[in-house]
């Protein structure tokens, strides 16, 4: 008992000493539009004038949320770009075919579809107004999606930098870049996953996820996969997609090898060029992203961020009617943001 509490007296004259941690130490990376349609469907929240703010509200929210429960080092929020799929649907023209605006979201808010897309359009662009106060980089960049921006900057910043990145998105896609450096937050299910909860989940490596995800399909994508392919069939067919990383070409091999001990096999071989187009548009270790971008955001990457403006983000919740959207918001921002500063070096 006694040498227990030397132990604690000595703790506390001689903490241990907090590692040096820069802005590239602790990254985390938003999926911008995938958090924001989250909060602006489920949330109701109108300011006095009866204007819906769910969306701006929500995802702020969000933000600081995120911010006190992983202590990055620095944030990105990444958000689509204008024509960002037209080179996914030059492969594949039904690529997210189905997710057009065809139904209303918040009948409780909105009369109609008309009025509901214009508060989306609205809030999505004062958004941005508010997170540029904010001491965090908001990148978008034309005929690019947030997945491959996000892709190319997890990727560049835990192999040359050695950063831990945590990818904020609801999107699957991205596990397949989960490694030790690199894991995967899904709002929806609250859940961090890394190498063993991917393996966990899904019965594959996370660097086969992209194998597992062409072969079972993907219906947000219109991605079609085999029919009655599920993690069951796939481990059944193909053991080592557990074991070590593979490529679609050992499936194809194995596949031939094995024709005659399953129907699944020459199905697989019938569907190649179709997989082979779907596994392109999914590849994520391959962002469709050109030279002059991947120049542009290494040199975002490099650049400090000195954007912390809190009288003008207080200016704007004012201006907007947030109300008590967020308690005492001077003390949020100072506790969710003022540290971020600290490491802009």
């Amino acid at each position: 008992m006694k040498d227990d509490l030397l132990k604690i007296f000595n703790n506390l004259e001689n903490p241990t000493p907090i590692p040096n941690l820069d802005r590239h130490s602790r990254v985390m990376l938003i999926d911008g539009m995938n958090l924001f349609l989250r909060n602006f469907a489920i949330i109701n929240y109108t300011n006095e004038t009866g204007s819906h703010i769910g969306g701006i509200s929500g995802f702020i929210r969000s933000l600081g949320y995120l911010i006190r429960n992983n202590n990055p080092t620095s944030v990105y929020v990444v958000f689509d770009g204008i024509g960002s799929s037209v080179n996914r649907r030059n492969l594949v023209p039904e690529y997210k075919s189905n997710r057009s605006n065809s139904r209303i979201t918040n009948w409780d808010v909105f009369d109609n579809l008309e009025e509901e897309n214009e508060s989306k359009y609205d809030q999505m662009a004062r958004l941005v107004h508010y997170l540029r106060c904010l001491p965090i980089k908001v990148v978008s960049m034309d005929r690019t999606e947030a997945d491959d921006i996000i892709a190319y900057l997890a990727t560049t910043l835990s192999e040359t930098k050695n950063s831990k990145v945590t990818i904020v998105s609801s999107d699957q896609d991205f596990l397949q870049l989960v490694n030790k450096n690199i894991t995967v937050f899904r709002p929806m299910e609250k859940k961090y996953y890394t190498p063993a909860m991917v393996t966990e989940k899904f019965g594959v490596l996370p660097e086969n996820f992209i194998l597992y995800k062409t072969l079972a399909g993907d219906s947000s994508d219109v991605v079609k996969g085999i029919k009655g392919m599920g993690k069951k069939r796939i481990i059944k067919l193909f053991p080592d997609i557990v074991k070590h990383k593979m490529d679609l070409e050992d499936l194809f091999e194995i596949s031939e090898v094995n024709l005659k001990k399953n129907k699944a096999y020459p199905q697989i071989l019938f569907e190649q060029s179709n997989l082979e187009k779907y596994f392109k548009i999914m590849d994520l270790s391959n962002p469709l992203i050109d030279e002059n971008d991947e120049e542009n955001l290494d040199g975002l990457i490099e650049a400090r961020t000195f954007n912390y403006k809190p009288k003008e983000f207080l200016n704007l919740y004012k201006e907007d009617g947030m109300g008590n959207a967020i308690r005492n918001v001077q003390t949020w921002l100072s506790e969710c943001f003022g540290t971020l500063t600290s490491f802009n070096k």
